[in-house]
């Protein structure tokens, strides 16, 4: 007997798996995020335009501090993600679910579609957000986060983690993301559908981006 499809999209119920981002495709985290860039650029004297803030969304930061020119240039990537990891304030800004977001991976689950988290944060951010955030921890088969791989997006490799992990062929998966380098490591991996979030990227970015549809929020992939 196949996987139960009612309560889902049709394009979603007949995929074997879903690889999903988190920031921006799950969870609000942007306002979050920026606080605490901007609290560790200012404590360091730096003064940075607002596109540089742009270039981190949907990347690990420290890739981003490798390759991006900037007064940090030359200095150690991983400890200046821990500089701005510190700076995260989550009573100023709390994290908050997207609409429809649990109830979609509740509904994925419960229609048998293994899910895996394919997300550029790290471990501890993803279990707070789908543990004690969204609450839907135990729906997810695996967390591919910054520490799973050695190239983060767009690079394929985060996306062909989620794949294996989840035993699935990349063909077969549907992939949920809200930026272009998601959409970009979700394509070159493979994926049979990529889905893109108009969380935060308009539409029209989304669909240059190489999504193959775009929706405003996963609450739309919902049927009822």
């Amino acid at each position: 007997m196949g996987p139960v499809s009612g309560g889902l999209d049709p394009q979603l119920a007949g995929r074997r798996a879903a690889l999903i981002d988190l920031d921006g495709t799950l969870v609000d985290s942007e306002p979050a995020n920026q606080a605490a860039y901007r609290s560790y650029f200012t404590t360091r004297g730096w003064e940075v335009g607002p596109d540089v803030y742009r270039q981190f969304a949907g990347r690990r930061g420290a890739d981003v501090f490798a390759q991006l020119p900037g007064p940090w240039t030359g200095e150690d990537a991983a400890a200046l993600v821990e500089g701005v990891l510190a700076h995260v304030d989550h009573d100023a800004h709390p994290l908050r679910p997207l609409a429809g977001a649990a109830e979609l991976i509740r509904r994925l689950h419960a229609a048998g579609v293994a899910i895996a988290l394919v997300t550029s944060a790290k471990l501890s951010w993803a279990e707070y957000a789908v543990g004690d955030v969204l609450g839907v921890r135990d729906c997810f088969t695996a967390l591919i986060t910054w520490e799973t791989v050695g190239a983060g997006k767009p690079d394929p490799a985060p996306y062909l983690a989620g794949a294996d992990a989840v035993g699935a062929p990349p063909a077969d998966a549907v992939a949920l993301e809200d930026t272009v380098p998601g959409l970009r490591s979700a394509l070159a991996a493979g994926v049979g559908l990529v889905i893109g979030v108009a969380s935060g990227a308009d539409r029209g970015t989304l669909l240059d981006g190489g999504a193959h549809r775009v929706v405003a929020g996963p609450g739309d992939l919902l049927k009822s």
